[in-house]
């Protein structure tokens, strides 16, 4: 069926029929395509996600930055106060500002991402990013000047606005813009991506350790600046969602942007594909599939939702939010500060090794059994890093095992749930409330933070209750009840196409048995 100047196919119609044809035509082609023929017959769908994800970096990068900044005592003689304690500690932020300073880019984030899902339904992806990053470099302004503690917290409160906007935005565009068999590399390579920033965080922490007054945390601020010229021009330069297109019924532009996405040949037939497009999404509207905020709690979808939901809740209270922001718990552990940033440093870049990995296990095992087992392996290492916090009050060795343990956490996280989860949450989703749906489950992510990040501060802070190490029995008991969840809710959904995830939810198939059961290429429901 030619799209060219088409803009809806009536159904119950003879072009219907044909339409139908060419839609199973161009799913059984996706999936018979293996990774290198994905590759080599979508290489620019493979660049426009990775161009779009970058924007991911400069999430990583602040929340690296928030999170460890206040490991610098140059920081905390600004925004904190005397102790009247001699020493490295002399200086300290009480823990509500700590966690007020921590937690501001997280309620921001919260507020952007229901702005933005909504955004996305309305004008798409590319111009909801590009409002963002204008927004996002104007803000960058009130953070750099802050003159106290005040200032700081609604800068990072402002640019946690856009920030909720790149979180959304890249899980659905990567989503939507790849075929079936790379739909979970591009997926997780968005948590790459927030490694990357880690990593840019980490490394300018360090090096900013030994300098004197304001610089020694405002050139971090300031490297924020780099992003969004060059992310604006991408985007702009880059292709709109097919799926957008298609739900907006403009048609002809999806065909254009398919051709663009794709190289022309035998594999990839641009006007079979926004056949299939079309095909389910008449399917999702048929089983009364909505676009709101409230359709993703009705019916089938809640369940997808709760799925979607829970996995990005999972990587908070695995122990990531203890693992994750370790500079002030070594600092309180009794290492010195350039071995606290040292480590940290070596803790991206184990992650970075972890993310890459991660992509072998995907290939080989799916999605349910690294993650299941990553749930397993690191909720075992918060009981043992606990354990080791009476050895490590006696200085020693303890402190370094704990140290090592951490990074062996991260790599793990990094190899299964962390990457695993954007996979997760850009498939579960029906392709109407795709937008809507990953914004819900980024802000249970944000909520959940927000609590365990408040909860981590004062457990850890040596003002308050001083838990130090011990504060990983909590995360230990959370890491088990989310591990006993995904055994019984988490399904498989490797190489399914989204007709067959319609309708594998829509006959309520238990998660343990979505990899065996068989989907006809007729069947719509």
């Amino acid at each position: 069926m030619d799209f060219n100047h088409l803009e809806k196919v009536p159904t119950n119609t003879p072009e219907w029929n044909d339409l139908r044809d060419d839609a199973m035509r161009a799913e059984e082609n996706e999936k018979s395509m293996g990774l290198v023929e994905g590759l080599r017959n979508y290489p620019n769908a493979v660049f426009w996600s990775f161009a779009i994800s970058l924007c991911i970096i400069m999430e990583g990068y602040d929340t690296q930055v928030l999170g460890n900044v206040i490991g610098l005592s140059e920081f905390r003689q600004k925004f904190g106060f005397d102790t009247g304690v001699e020493g490295e500690g002399r200086y300290q932020l009480t823990a509500a500002w700590q966690t007020a300073i921590s937690q501001a880019p997280t309620i921001g984030c919260f507020i952007g991402i229901l702005i933005s899902s909504w955004a996305q339904d309305k004008w798409g992806y590319r111009r909801t990013i590009q409002i963002a990053l204008v927004f996002l470099t104007g803000t960058i302004f009130i953070v750099f000047f802050a003159v106290n503690v005040e200032m700081l917290f609604i800068g990072e409160l402002l640019c946690g606005l856009p920030w909720g906007a790149f979180s959304s935005s890249a899980v659905s565009y990567a989503s939507d813009v790849t075929p079936i068999p790379l739909r979970g590399y591009l997926t997780t390579y968005i948590n790459l991506c927030w490694v990357i920033g880690q990593m840019i965080g980490a490394g300018i922490l360090r090096k900013v350790t030994t300098l004197p007054g304001a610089n020694a945390y405002r050139i971090p601020f300031a490297v924020q600046w780099v992003w969004p010229i060059p992310l604006f021009i991408l985007v702009t330069l880059a292709p709109e969602s097919p799926w957008f297109l298609v739900r907006a019924g403009r048609l002809a532009e999806a065909k254009r942007v398919v051709e663009r996405l794709s190289r022309k040949g035998e594999k990839v037939d641009s006007d079979a594909t926004v056949a299939m497009m079309v095909r389910t999404n008449q399917m999702e509207i048929d089983n009364e599939t909505g676009s709101t905020y409230i359709d993703c709690f009705k019916g089938v979808d809640l369940r997808r939702t709760e799925i979607a939901c829970v996995v990005w809740i999972c990587q908070q209270l695995c122990g990531m939010v203890f693992c994750g922001s370790p500079t002030y718990f070594f600092l309180q552990a009794g290492l010195a500060e350039d071995n606290a940033f040292s480590l940290n440093l070596g803790i991206t870049g184990i992650a970075f090794v972890g993310t890459v990995a991660s992509w072998i296990t995907l290939t080989i095992m799916g999605r349910r059994p690294p993650f299941l087992a990553g749930m397993a392996f690191m909720c075992m290492l918060m009981w043992i890093i606990a354990g080791l916090s009476w050895p490590a009050d006696k200085g020693g060795g303890g402190a370094w095992g704990q140290a090592a343990l951490v990074m062996i956490f991260v790599f793990v996280y990094d190899f299964t749930i962390g990457p695993l989860t954007y996979c997760i949450v850009g498939e579960v989703s029906s392709t109407r409330l795709r937008s809507k749906t990953v914004g819900l489950a980024r802000n249970a992510y944000n909520v959940v933070g927000v609590c365990a990040g408040i909860l981590n501060t004062y457990m850890v802070n040596a003002t308050e209750w001083n838990l130090k190490g011990r504060a990983a029995f909590v995360w230990g008991g959370t890491s088990l009840i989310c591990t006993i969840w995904c055994f019984f809710r988490l399904p498989e959904m490797k190489g399914r196409s989204y007709r067959e995830l319609d309708i594998l939810f829509e006959r309520r198939i238990p998660a343990r048995k979505f990899r065996s059961t068989i989907i006809d290429e007729h069947e719509e429901s």
